[in-house]
């Protein structure tokens, strides 16, 4: 099992490639937007930038959602934004030294 995180600027093709890969691989996809809590949702579409706390319940949502499919022997991939925070999106090392697929940051 594999856990494919592609991460990228707003535009930049995550979805797509995300979608395409997940089509031809015939595994789940998962668009990293679709974690944000409400409160997140409604300040963006107010135009108010995140806050590092605001991003935190989002990103915690996505490490459970890896942390489930490498847990549970399932693949994936998905697409999101988390660049400052791509080092806190990794999973623990305890998951990783149970689980021997990598994630895949591209």
């Amino acid at each position: 099992m594999t856990v494919v995180v592609l991460m990228g600027v707003s535009g930049s093709g995550k979805t797509t490639i995300g979608q395409c890969l997940a089509r031809d691989l015939g595994w789940p996809f998962y668009d990293g937007d679709d974690f944000h809590p409400p409160t997140n949702v409604e300040k963006m579409r107010r135009g108010i930038a995140l806050t590092d706390a605001d991003r935190d319940p989002w990103l915690d949502a996505l490490r459970q959602l890896v942390a489930s499919h490498l847990r549970d022997g399932r693949s994936a991939i998905v697409a999101c934004s988390a660049l400052k925070q791509a080092t806190a999106f990794s999973p623990s090392p305890a998951i990783m030294r149970r689980i021997p697929s990598p994630i895949s940051n591209l």
